[in-house]
């Protein structure tokens, strides 16, 4: 069987390649409210895939790397676009990232916490999305607060609105949006934690994984930006 039957077998197995994407990072993908079209470096990465492979796209909207996860094993989808993360890496392979994200803390703007190095204190709580892995990240660096999981990042920023927690962790870029569009709230200085993204596939999947390794080599070789 030709190299690419077998690969379309994996990456595309319905004729399409069903890429997810996690519609909670606007740092990658977002919904452009004047075309109604998916943009951002996720979505423009998917392109690319499937032009390279001369086959149909289908971006699959989810509202978290959560909801991601949780559809895996139902055949919703053929690649993700989340985060590598080596605890999946039982479940997944990953592609080299394509990016970088970072992750900050939301506060009240009349919370005493400036930034990221004032957090970790005794008494402040933390909300963070259970399955995030800058919440993993988080978890390790912990020392002294107190560390709230919630279902979704989306979550905990519905904790910090209504005061039940001191601050709520999420990427950057989608904090900043929120205080955007919600005056009262502010991102304090710095970043706990850099999270790599990349494109995963079913471990299953050995062919899809080995050209999608060199194809985001490739991508970022090109001089494609490496930072949304």
């Amino acid at each position: 069987m030709p190299e690419r039957e077998e690969l379309l077998i994996e990456i595309a197995p319905t004729g399409v390649i069903r890429a997810a994407v996690n519609m909670s990072n606007a740092a990658l993908v977002k919904l452009d409210p004047v075309t109604g079209v998916l943009k951002g470096q996720s979505a423009q990465i998917a392109t690319a895939l499937a032009a390279e492979l001369d086959c149909g796209l289908s971006l699959v909207r989810y509202g978290s790397a959560a909801d991601i996860l949780a559809a895996a094993e139902g055949s919703e989808w053929d690649v993700a676009f989340i985060a590598s993360d080596p605890s999946r890496a039982d479940r997944f392979s990953f592609s080299p990232p394509y990016t970088t994200v970072t992750a900050s803390f939301l506060v009240s703007d009349r919370s005493p916490l400036g930034s990221v190095e004032h957090v970790d204190v005794e008494g402040v709580r933390i909300a963070a999305a259970r399955t995030a892995a800058y919440t993993r990240e988080l978890e390790r660096q912990i020392r002294s607060a107190i560390l709230l999981h919630t279902e979704s990042p989306a979550s905990a920023l519905d904790m910090l609105v209504s005061s039940e927690c001191d601050a709520a962790a999420g990427l950057t870029e989608s904090l900043s949006r929120f205080c955007e569009e919600n005056p009262g709230f502010r991102v304090v200085e710095g970043t706990f934690s850099k999270v790599p993204q990349a494109i995963a596939v079913h471990r299953r999947c050995v062919h899809a994984s080995t050209f999608l390794s060199d194809f985001i080599q490739q991508h970022c070789s090109a001089g494609k930006p490496s930072n949304p």
